[in-house]
């Protein structure tokens, strides 16, 4: 993502959660426990703006620079928390997601019983970006219902619904196939809003039995196995960016060439010399 730091300044826990440290509500977190410095002095507040440059540690350990904004492909199967705890000690994704994936963040969630794509990323302010409505990148589904589906209902969603005193927006859903009382419908959505599908769902009578997220904006799940993660290339995640990708910052200064010999020569100048004694023999 791009780097929108200017000289004025970034609020402290944004810069943590863009560094992957942690998320944003978890950077406060440890702020709020007095575990964060900058430039030496103990935070109380996450309201803190930090400058460039200014050093910032978490438990006495200097803020790693930030690495490169990264975006992966996760095929989340049902029976799945998308968090990274839970209370009632429920599995989680971060329980069956690989070793060797580096510290990432979900963008967006599923519920226990959804399945299907969730976008991973190691930077904060990536993970906001994508998940703002104001984006404007369509989530859809496959969602197989039971019940009498209405065509006319299923229309209506267009304009928005309200469902028990909540205003949903626009949803555009058609029935794809239809068995004895079981069917299957497409719905697409720009919100997301917490278990939107599914309230929707039985707002019209409709029990849902499966629900399964199939895009998320330009990103498909296509036929990436269940469980399995595949990373967007950084190219094509810039591209759908517009360009605005945040680049690693390494902090170090290209060498400088060495001082050269007297009577040095460039490699390309001694192969011209060799050459010139050579005729002259």
């Amino acid at each position: 993502m791009a780097d929108d730091g200017t000289d004025s300044g970034e609020r402290v826990a944004k810069v943590i959660a863009r560094a992957g440290l942690c998320s944003r509500r978890d950077a406060e977190r440890l702020i709020a426990e007095g575990r964060v410095t900058v430039a030496g002095k103990v935070l109380d507040s996450p309201g803190v703006t930090v400058r460039p440059g200014e050093k910032i540690a978490v438990d006495g350990t200097a803020l790693p620079a930030a690495a490169a904004a990264r975006l992966w492909r996760y095929h989340k199967p049902a029976g799945l928390i998308t968090s990274a705890r839970d209370p009632q000690g429920r599995p989680t994704i971060y329980d069956h997601l690989p070793r060797t994936l580096p510290r990432a963040m979900p963008v967006g969630r599923l519920d226990l019983n959804s399945e299907g794509l969730l976008l991973l990323t190691n930077d904060g302010g990536l993970k906001r970006r994508l998940e703002l409505p104001a984006t404007g990148w369509t989530r859809r589904y496959r969602v197989r219902v039971y019940g009498t589906v209405e065509d006319e209902r299923l229309a209506a969603l267009a304009k928005g619904v309200r469902v028990d005193g909540i205003d949903y927006g626009p949803i555009r859903a058609r029935l794809d196939s239809r068995r004895g009382a079981n069917a299957w419908l497409t719905m697409a959505l720009a919100e997301g809003r917490n278990r939107e599908v599914r309230k929707v769902c039985e707002h019209l009578g409709l029990k849902v039995s499966r629900l399964i997220r199939v895009a998320y904006g330009p990103f498909q799940l296509g036929q990436l196995a269940a469980g399995a993660v595949e990373e967007v290339p950084a190219k094509v995640l810039g591209e759908q960016l517009g360009g605005k990708l945040r680049k690693p910052r390494t902090g170090f200064a290209k060498a400088k060439p060495k001082p050269r010999k007297p009577g040095h020569r460039k490699a390309g100048q001694r192969k011209t010399d060799h050459a010139h004694r050579r005729r002259q023999a």
